[in-house]
């Protein structure tokens, strides 16, 4: 019987990085596919030894702040050589060098909304969103690696064996129930209020 999809997970845990890295490049190189990587600090070269491609929000970045200038230089224009075509200080309507502090604000401030705005809506980021927790070691001092068992073709001992060969300290399973894939926001905030911690730490803490 197929397992169902992004339910029931491996986990390996890593204390040193240099084993987290060589282990993740091991295990893609005989095809397992990685769901995601926790590490309580950032470690250079992981998105690489991952697979990452560049990310392409350096291109967001330009569109939106080409869109500021736009904005800016049509609203200047409109405004001062159209709507209300006023002569301050001798100068022309259209002074374009006074165009520049405008135009150069408006590129910042769109660019800047526009980068968080994609972030947020790419990594779907919402507001009312409840983080699930594989382990919570992973903000303390452990690297923990997740592989999504429905998604590889390698069977789960086999990857356990990929694992330990790459030297983790530790190789689990962990399943979660449909209220743990879909949480309720409601319940997370009330668990969150009466006891201080939620049910999903709870669990990430006592397997």
């Amino acid at each position: 019987m197929a397992m169902e999809k992004d339910k029931h997970y491996l986990i390996g845990v890593f204390s040193d990085h240099d084993d987290l890295l060589h282990g993740i490049e091991n295990m893609r190189a005989q095809g397992v596919k990685i769901y995601e990587v926790y590490s309580p600090y950032p470690v250079h070269g992981l998105e690489h030894a991952l697979g990452y491609k560049r990310s392409w929000m350096p291109k967001a970045a330009f569109g939106f702040g080409a869109l500021g200038t736009t904005l800016a230089i049509i609203m200047q224009v409109y405004m001062m050589a159209i709507d209300w075509p006023m002569i301050i200080g001798g100068k022309s309507y259209l002074a374009v060098p006074d165009f520049v502090p405008v135009s150069f604000e408006m590129t910042v401030l769109l660019a800047a909304f526009g980068m968080v705005g994609t972030f947020l809506v790419t990594r779907d980021l919402k507001p009312y969103k409840v983080p699930r927790i594989f382990d919570i070691r992973a903000t303390d001092d452990k690297h923990i690696v997740a592989v999504d068992l429905a998604a590889n073709t390698l069977s789960e001992e086999q990857i356990s064996s990929l694992f330990r060969e790459a030297h983790a300290e530790e190789v689990y399973r962990r399943d979660f129930t449909d209220e743990e894939k879909s949480p309720s926001f409601i319940n997370y905030v009330v668990d969150l209020f009466t006891n201080g911690v939620t049910r999903s730490s709870r669990i990430a803490t006592h397997r």
